[in-house]
């Protein structure tokens, strides 16, 4: 792998211009991606240039970029985007249509939390999160679900990174942190009051993958108004048991022993008609690029259709 002077390799800055972006700044400008990703103009140019041409960037006409749709192709592919998401979301539907204010899934990524589905209402209390966003993994109610199950190595990791305080309810300190955590683990859920927001209340639960360990963290976020949450937490906890006992189906290829005869593999995470995956299964998919070095070549000469 190609690396630059200061023993950075080339995918890391590449990797650097993409984080750039955010669900609040989607279009930037070549200068405020240099700036961002601490890059010089001349290398920003270069790597943009790169990141363009294979699609994970777009230009538009006023000459700002945004993330490029070939990024969200790659994600879709994934079992972890498909089938969580597409796992999860009726049951994400069901406790929304009880709480009726904020629903989210997330996952570990670093030293946040990362949610990769939500449901809202337009009167909602406030809520910091938007689907694709982080959070630091000790304010959120989530992100300590996750951190309360993950490797010790990621909670000492964590505490000497440190976290930024958003209101005075904010947990301050490393044995603050880890007496929440073992809180957490007791309790089998968590709940954060005003950690973000003074107004608002997180209250996530575990849910548990198909090998037996913790795979996402199923959370609401409420009005901090000491209402008993007692019921909320049962509900999530019925969603999230739901949740993981549809990944096990779906993952663990000798779940049919249990003598349920139902599909296994990558069918039950798509939501598609019977027919479809019928299809599927004996035909590659309309639209798939496949493409050799000669076409490859082919594509870039003057006067050759590529569409």
């Amino acid at each position: 792998m190609a690396r630059g002077s200061a023993g950075e390799s080339v995918l890391h800055k590449h990797l650097r211009i993409l984080d750039a972006f955010e669900a609040r700044r989607p279009f930037l400008t070549l200068t405020e991606i240099a700036d961002a990703a601490d890059l010089s103009m001349s290398t920003a140019h270069r790597l943009v240039g790169e990141l363009e041409r294979e699609g994970l960037l777009e230009r538009l006409p006023d000459r700002s970029y945004r993330l490029g749709v070939r990024l969200w192709e790659f994600a879709s592919r994934t079992p972890g985007a498909i089938g969580l998401r597409e796992l999860a979301r009726p049951w994400l539907a069901a406790v929304h249509s009880r709480v009726r204010q904020h629903t989210q899934l997330g996952v570990l990524a670093g030293r946040d939390v990362l949610f990769v589905e939500r449901m809202s209402t337009r009167d909602a209390v406030v809520n910091a999160t938007l689907i694709g966003g982080r959070i630091p993994l000790p304010v959120s109610s989530s992100g300590l679900v996750l951190l309360a199950h993950a490797e010790p190595r990621l909670v000492d990791e964590v505490v000497a990174a440190g976290w930024p305080e958003y209101t005075a309810h904010t947990p301050r300190g490393a044995g603050v942190l880890r007496a929440l955590l073992r809180r957490v683990r007791v309790d089998g859920y968590a709940c954060t009051e005003g950690f973000i927001h003074e107004e608002s209340r997180g209250i996530a639960v575990p849910v548990v993958g198909p090998h037996g360990v913790v795979y996402a963290a199923l959370g609401v976020v409420v009005p901090n108004d000491g209402a008993p949450i007692q019921g909320i937490v049962e509900v999530l906890a019925v969603a999230s048991r739901q949740i993981t006992e549809a990944l096990r189906d779906a993952y663990l290829p000798d779940a049919g022993a249990t003598g349920r005869n139902e599909p296994h593999g990558i069918d039950p995470l798509v939501s598609t008609s019977l027919r479809s995956l019928a299809y599927f299964e004996t035909h590659p998919e309309p639209g798939r690029r496949v493409e050799s070095r000669d076409s490859d070549a082919r594509a870039r000469r003057p006067g050759t259709a590529t569409a």
